[in-house]
């Protein structure tokens, strides 16, 4: 269910993407934008999506480890200080 939700996301980016990018090229043609401009605007979308992917990131792995530690799962923490209890 995660890969789905995940891969739904990527494509809604991806479609938001090229509609963007078409209608920047449009206000170039029409003279409304330079070339520059749209560069510009473009730049900043991307430098904004990366740090929202950024904070996505951050907190899911946040989720994860509520999760994980409420369900009471072992962490790689929790074996490696069992294998060093284990070879004393």
């Amino acid at each position: 269910m995660v890969k789905e939700l995940l891969y739904l996301g990527v494509g809604a980016a991806l479609l938001a993407k090229d509609r963007v990018e078409a209608k920047l090229e449009r206000l170039v043609e029409e003279g409304k934008r330079s070339k520059e401009e749209v560069a510009h605007l473009l730049e900043e979308a991307k430098r904004r999506g990366e740090e929202e992917e950024h904070r996505f990131r951050e907190e899911l792995k946040r989720i994860l480890r509520e999760v994980i530690q409420e369900a009471g799962v072992a962490t790689k923490e929790d074996i490696e200080e069992l294998k060093r209890l284990i070879e004393r």
